[in-house]
């Protein structure tokens, strides 16, 4: 890992040096020619010019053997010939204005992820492991199959494991998206990655850490970013076509005149800096602006994808969600009231720490209902719990947990209930009081981003969850979507991400680790950051700051805005290097002249490129 990181922080550190350098010889060369020295200023410019143009072919050699040709090879031709012909000035001049676009790249970049840092962090470093009666603290990767571990409440289970205690309340709402605590039973497997909620309990591991589930959601994140092929850069697109007009018209001068330094200058003005330069800062002018708004946009290349999207894919939970249970219903039996079967039970699960309990506790309050200490409560993980509220025995949970402690004959009336809602049963003294629904409640944004989506020009909307087909059918209900997909593990995420880009370029939303492939192999993955997961943040293309939805398509608007200004940028700086081209064919533009004539067409497209901050 220090290799790693200290190979990062050197190519982050090339472009600064680079045009460190090339600033330097320029400014020191132009000072020794003017104080009598002219020799030395030339070899002065030459080592800058030089080192750029060496980085410059490094980087061209690079690139074609990944099977690509751009913009940079207009600016190595004119550096090269430049220095060929004696003609050092004009060839550092060439220098800094492309290592000045190299470094504005870099920094548009300069917030890109680390190599899934923080996904591996999720998972403790360490288990407790049993040897004979005593516990021992071993790194996961000394686990193997049938040893047998601690895990405690708050911890993130390390490996697969089969449970050996009665019962586990786990949250897996990082791996599947299930928005409510699930029980585990004795004997059932229990998956890496996954957290406590309930007590702590003993787990019999059944794979190595390398080959635990969550590991395999890292390999998967991995894969789906090797496999995902980078947009071109928007001045590579443009840069090929303008590279064949260019080396006609040199060697067409060249021919014509006889003239060597004519070529020279027509290769200078044609250096296409409008490209190298108004197209990265229209691009850092865009992520500017989103991030403003709470949008980090990590690399250049997301913001160009970004602007193209056509299909948009959200997570449910957490994402169109809330993510937290909330109280839909209270439904008294005959006998009791609502706000009488609530009160209670919000009093007795006071004493318990699960995601549903403070749901109950939060919707009694909000009614304004006066809560009791509970005493003597007896809680069974994952099943329910019981005790005395203010005199009066009370006992919720699971349906069947609280019919066991009924008198004889009591049950629940159950009819109208639909698939997917989360019920807590509760029992008062020894009778069938009322059943409490529980649902994940749509975000108050959601409805209003997925307008603005289609406001925006997405054509396309789609639900993927991990949670039932039922559930996730329920919740997109309100909402105006293309289609709705459950029962989705993260392969099966991936899968859909697939299919949904052979039809255009696609967005993905999401917030959980289980979210993380999908993320990284759509076009542009946006993590939910004010509260998803740090597995997301760092798959993901674009991190929503802030937990507003509606900021999404707005960003939409922004990359789209950055791009047309950067084109435009690009189009009139080109057509103005052109303009000069033929001047300086026909022998008008010394190969100096043309350099700073080209330094003016940056200025007027830089200036233009700057409109992307605004509006």
């Amino acid at each position: 890992m220090p290799d790693i990181l200290q190979s990062t922080r050197l190519r982050e550190s090339l472009p600064v040096l680079l045009a460190a350098l090339a600033f330097l010889c320029l400014t020191g060369g132009g000072i020794l020619a003017l104080t009598d020295y002219p020799e030395l200023a030339r070899q002065v410019w030459l080592v800058g010019a030089g080192s750029v143009f060496i980085v410059l072919v490094i980087d061209i050699l690079r690139a074609l053997l990944n099977g690509r040709m751009g913009v940079d090879a207009i600016a190595a031709l004119s550096i090269g010939v430049g220095l060929a012909l004696g003609e050092n000035l004009a060839a550092a001049i060439v220098a800094v204005m492309y290592a000045g676009g190299q470094l504005l790249e870099s920094f548009a970049e300069g917030r890109a992820r680390r190599d899934m840092t923080a996904l591996l962090g999720r998972v403790s470093r360490t288990a407790m492991l049993y040897r004979g009666d005593a516990l021992e603290s071993v790194p996961i990767e000394a686990l193997k199959p049938q040893d047998r571990i601690l895990v405690r409440k708050g911890e993130v289970v390390p490996v697969d494991g089969r449970l050996l205690a009665a019962t586990a309340v786990l949250d897996l709402s990082a791996l599947t998206g299930e928005s409510l605590p699930v029980p585990i039973q004795m004997g059932h497997e229990v998956p890496s990655g996954c957290t406590v909620l309930g007590d702590a309990f003993d787990l019999l591991v059944l794979r190595e850490s390398k080959a635990s589930t969550y590991a395999g959601i890292v390999r998967l994140v991995e894969q789906a970013q090797a496999s995902r092929a980078p947009m071109a850069r928007l001045a590579d697109r443009y840069a090929l076509v303008f590279l064949g007009i260019t080396l006609l018209l040199a060697g067409g001068a060249w021919w014509w005149s006889g003239e060597a330094t004519r070529a020279l200058a027509v290769l200078v003005v044609a250096t296409p800096c409008p490209l190298i330069l108004a197209v990265p800062v229209a691009v850092i002018a865009g992520m500017s602006r989103a991030a403003s708004l709470g949008v980090l946009v990590k690399t250049a290349g997301a913001l160009e994808a970004l602007a193209a999207v056509t299909t948009v894919v959200v997570d449910k939970t957490g994402t169109v969600t809330s993510a937290r249970p909330e109280v839909s219903e209270v439904r008294p039996q005959p006998g009791f009231t609502s706000d009488q079967v609530l009160a209670l039970a919000a009093s007795l699960d006071q004493a318990s720490g699960h995601v549903a309990a403070e749901a109950l506790v939060r919707a009694a309050t909000a009614r304004g209902l006066g809560l009791t200490l509970p005493q003597g409560v007896i809680e069974e993980a994952g099943r329910g719990l019981s005790g005395l509220v203010g005199g009066v025995k009370v006992v919720l949970g699971g349906s069947g947990y609280v019919r066991s402690q009924l008198l004889a004959g009591e049950d629940f009336a159950r009819g109208g209930i639909e698939g997917g809602t989360a019920v807590v049963a509760v029992g008062i003294d020894g009778r069938a009081a009322g059943l409490i629904l529980l649902s994940d409640p749509l975000r108050a944004d959601a409805g209003a981003a997925i307008s603005a989506f289609r406001a925006g020009g997405i054509s396309r909307i789609v639900m993927a969850s991990g949670d039932r087909s039922d559930v996730a059918e329920k919740a997109s209900a309100s909402l105006s979507l293309d289609a709705v997909a459950g029962d989705l593990t993260p392969e099966g995420k991936v899968d859909l991400i697939r299919r949904e880009r052979a039809g255009g370029v696609v967005m993905m939303v999401g917030d959980g680790v289980n979210d993380a492939p999908a993320l990284a192999l759509a076009d542009v993955g946006v993590a939910i950051g004010a509260r998803g997961s740090a597995a997301s943040s760092e798959a993901a293309d674009v991190v929503l700051l802030a937990d507003d939805l509606s900021r999404l398509p707005l960003a939409c608007g922004i990359a789209r805005r950055s791009r047309n200004i950067a084109r435009q940028s690009a189009i009139a700086g080109l057509l103005l290097s052109f303009s000069a081209m033929v001047f300086a064919a026909f022998g008008y533009l010394s190969p100096v002249q043309g350099a700073l004539l080209q330094e003016v067409i940056d200025v007027a497209v830089i200036l233009n490129a700057l409109r992307a901050l605004r509006g």
